[in-house]
């Protein structure tokens, strides 16, 4: 016959085993933060011109809650500089949040030596995890670069009256009323090869807000003009007025349309993009797709419909 207390420290041993084993099935994975829709750099060209204006995008969901999001750039080894160089930055504004959108705009210095770099995405996740993105970047010299792409000289008029002129409201405010033609007169200079211009309107409450063509979504939003270029001379060896200055996307559009003006493919004005009163943005936005350079330019209008 078995001793008691030997059948007692059975059991016992037998019970810390079953509550151990329970106790690892039902721990939690730990899991690391993820990232898609990544853009470094305007149209995602992993490249930045110093002294301008950098951009960068990620949609971001934390394993736990983030810790914080980083971004470095660092020399490359093996690789030649007029000087040593490296920038970082962090937010925290991102902190302790499950789902984000990191949406960035910041100035790469005038400093910043030309040449290779590599280029880091860090989140921290609070449960010890880590996201790393290492890509490769380049920064370069404006006057390096074959076209470089501004919206400028950019006319707007209502019902034949002129409402806007080059980033001046003629008026206070941009306001158009159904029933108004609006005339958009986008210009791009700068510009050689093949490239796109796109003039559209978009509802601000759609929290939609397209930097590059890649991005346009037709289904939110009011194509006023669409204007394509192919084979353009540099700007200094054209002898038309027009094509000195840039490609012009001047073109109407009547306040509560059926279509839009996507000539010939026009798509009707209904679903998210319907009319309505409310606050919009007037976007235009330029791609160079032979050298995949791309700029755009908000405008603040309000439709009373």
């Amino acid at each position: 016959m078995k001793n008691p207390i030997h059948k007692l420290t059975t059991l016992l041993i037998l019970l810390v085993v079953f509550a151990t084993s329970c106790k690892k099935e039902k721990s939690p994975e730990i899991t690391a933060p993820t990232a898609t829709n990544i853009e470094i750099g305007t149209a995602n060209n992993r490249q930045a011109i110093r002294g301008r204006d950098f951009h960068l995008n990620a949609d971001v969901i934390a394993g736990d809650k983030i810790k914080s999001v980083e971004v470095k750039i660092l020399q490359k080894a093996g690789q030649t500089y007029t000087a040593n160089w490296k920038f970082e930055l962090a937010w925290e504004q991102y902190n302790g949040v499950k789902n984000t959108n990191v949406h960035k705009h910041f100035t790469i210095p005038a400093e910043a030596p030309e040449g290779k770099y590599d280029f880091y995405f860090t989140v921290y996740d609070e449960n010890g995890t880590k996201l790393e993105i290492k890509e490769d970047f380049t920064i370069i010299d404006a006057t390096s670069i074959e076209v470089d792409p501004k919206i400028g000289r950019d006319i707007f008029s209502r019902n034949g009256a002129m409402i806007y002129y080059m980033d001046t409201f003629v008026e206070q405010e941009l306001i158009l009323k159904k029933g108004d033609e609006f005339t958009a007169h986008a210009q791009v200079s700068g510009i050689k090869g093949d490239g796109i211009l796109y003039t559209v309107l978009i509802k601000r409450k759609a929290s939609y807000f397209p930097e590059s063509i890649d991005k346009l979504d037709l289904n939110k939003t009011i194509v006023i003009a669409k204007v394509a270029h192919n084979g353009l001379p540099s700007a200094s060896k054209v002898s038309t007025l027009k094509q000195i200055n840039g490609i012009y996307g001047g073109e109407s559009i009547i306040i509560g349309a059926e279509k839009d003006g996507n000539e010939p493919n026009a798509n009707p004005i209904v679903g998210e993009k319907a009319w309505e009163s409310g606050q919009y943005n007037l976007v235009i936005l330029y791609k160079n797709t032979t050298y995949n350079m791309s700029t755009y330019k908000s405008i603040p209008i309000t439709i009373v419909y």
